[in-house]
């Protein structure tokens, strides 16, 4: 047969194996799932009293995590919808419809009937016809205990312009699920993976559909080629030529009776179609090896798609099992993925045009001062830019980078450096790490709201609302804020986990290094601090532990345990000596 013979027996094998799996999940979640639609009929049959749109002015949105933030086709407005927030023995699922003024910084609630039962980790996608649509599909509602789940397959429509929901009722879409992932394409709704889960089995799936906007049908998509594993919550976005990014996401498996393994998904696919937007279109995956930084493994990320054909990633949590308790490590960080050149790089702050020329001419007259006698000393050599990942004993991944430039490029990299120095200056504003915020992008601003993080065996649901233009990026403005320590949490909680709280509420000063601008002018990229001449790798440590330290912290976020900081930041320390000598 060869080896793509084995290679279709082997799909086919995969296929069996997870429709067995899929009809054995839905046996057994189907009890669950009646008992469920009870208390969701009870909800829908108050939802059906509202028979006239009422649009009134309010305060923000109560905490929320896994619902949905999408900017308005034609107004300057964030539309957020659904979510769940858990009190410590209660969990609360929405259906609220609010509307975010931008230019007012305001919120206003929007009553419609018959709006979609109450639900969280479902998909919204936005398209521009007839005044604008916002689509949702599946998500979940579970239990207020928190252990039942039901996985809607429902789809929906938001018409902006008349303010009515409906509900579009075809045969042949996808499984009931959530934390799958859909994006507007081509006149298309494009739709991957998710999983469903019931009290005892769960399954994961990398299947594809597509709903036709124009006719209004859905069909399972056959892709040719080997595509993503079986996995929820990764990062998918469309490009402006309509092809399909897929990255990263999470899955788990079981090992033996009761024990699950976790795997953090960091690859990376392309789904392309020929002729895109009909319903006869042939489809084809390949993996992308992308060049520069790729972000630590995580998940619970958020995704967005940002000005200049680029992808965005903000936050997320890398968990780690130690012994019998699972320790959450959270990030506020921003990744940006150019789908063009297909090159991974981290987002960084910049200082105010007003602070870069002012360091810009106090640099020059240091320059004048010293004479030309550094230009000479320094080597002719190209520039070179050495990428590392640094894998710490915890498992940890870190991005190391080291820049040397030649001699030819150095009036133009003095002035880079001067524009990159040491960002914003004074004590910097921005989100606290977290996971599963929304996020959406209007006008070049990039938005973030709520999302969750844990301190302890506390998990603290957010309100909070910051934004950053992606065009400057000088800073992250902040539209609401929020006081932690003032959430409800029905669970008794030690006095450090408060302390813990009230430190998570403001953002970490930034790395005083200086940076050099990346080669589209837009992220900043590190230079960490030299190596001495005969500097071994336990004096260079010493000499710059700290700087590590802080570089590591700004990455994993102010709750991940000192120890495991510490350690990540001897390795990247490590690393970089030994690319150094």
């Amino acid at each position: 047969m060869g080896k793509k013979g084995k290679r279709d027996k082997k799909g086919k094998g995969a296929e069996k194996t997870a429709a067995k799996m899929e009809k054995k999940v839905s046996r057994r979640s189907k009890k669950e799932e009646e008992d469920l639609e009870a208390l969701i009929a009870e909800f829908q049959s108050l939802d059906a009293k509202k028979t006239q749109v009422i649009e009134s002015s309010c305060p923000p949105p109560s905490p929320r995590l896994n619902g949905s933030l999408s900017a308005h086709p034609e107004r300057d407005e964030l539309i957020l919808f659904g979510g769940e927030y858990f009190n410590g023995q209660k969990t609360f699922l929405y259906n609220d419809l609010y509307i975010y003024n931008i230019r007012k910084n305001s919120w206003s609630k929007l009553e419609i009937p018959n709006p979609p039962p109450r639900r969280c980790a479902h998909q919204a996608a936005v398209v521009p016809t007839a005044g604008g649509q916002l689509w949702i599909f599946g998500g979940e509602f579970a239990s207020p205990n928190g252990e039942q789940f039901y996985h809607y397959k429902d789809l929906w429509v938001l018409h902006l312009a008349t303010k009515t929901w409906e509900q579009i009722k075809a045969s042949g879409g996808p499984s009931g699920r959530s934390g799958h992932r859909m994006v507007a394409c081509k006149r298309q709704l494009i739709i991957f993976g998710g999983f469903h889960e019931s009290t005892r089995d769960y399954i994961y799936y990398n299947d594809v559909y597509a709903f036709h906007l124009d006719s209004f049908t859905w069909s399972r998509l056959a892709p040719a080629g080997l595509g993503p594993a079986p996995r929820s919550g990764c990062q998918m976005v469309a490009s402006a030529e309509g092809n399909i990014i897929i990255y990263g996401g999470y899955s788990k498996q079981r090992i033996k009776k009761d024990v699950d393994k976790g795997t953090l998904h960091t690859d990376m696919f392309l789904l392309k179609a020929e002729g895109v937007g009909k319903e006869e279109d042939r489809w084809t995956w390949s993996r992308l090896s992308p060049s520069g930084a790729k972000p630590p493994p995580r998940s619970g990320f958020s995704a967005a798609v940002g000005p200049g054909n680029r992808a965005l990633l903000f936050g997320g949590v890398h968990d780690e099992e130690e012994e019998e308790s699972l320790e959450g490590d959270f990030f506020n960080d921003l990744y940006c993925y150019d789908m063009g050149k297909n090159r991974w790089f981290p987002a960084q702050l910049k200082a105010p045009k007003s602070e870069r020329r002012k360091r810009r001419r106090g640099k020059q007259a240091e320059s004048e001062a010293a004479g030309d006698e550094e230009t000479e000393q320094r080597p002719p050599q190209g520039p070179l830019e050495i990428i590392k990942e640094v894998v710490a004993e915890d498992g940890t991944v870190m991005t190391i980078k080291q820049v040397i430039s030649g001699p030819a490029e150095e009036k133009e990299e003095s002035e880079e450096e001067e524009e990159e120095e040491g960002g914003a200056p004074g004590q910097l504003v921005e989100p606290c790490p977290r996971s599963n915020a929304m996020v959406a992008v209007k006008h070049g601003v990039l938005f973030v709201y709520g999302g969750m993080f844990e301190v302890g065996d506390r998990q603290v649901t957010l309100s909070d609302l910051h934004s950053i233009d992606l065009h400057r990026m000088d800073e992250w403005k902040v539209l609401l804020e929020m006081d932690p320590k003032t959430q409800e949490w029905l669970e008794e909680s030690e006095s450090d986990e408060e302390d813990d709280v009230e430190g998570a509420e403001g953002g970490e000063e930034e790395e005083e290094s200086s940076e050099e601008e990346s080669e589209d002018d837009e992220a900043g990229e590190e230079q960490h601090p030299a190596v001495e001449p005969g500097e071994n790798p336990e004096e260079y440590l010493s000499r710059t532990e700290q700087y590590w330290i802080k570089l590591a912290r700004s990455h994993m976020g102010p709750e991940a345990k000192e120890k495991k900081v510490v350690k990540v930041a001897h390795a990247m320390a490590k690393t970089f000596h030994e690319d150094s000598v």
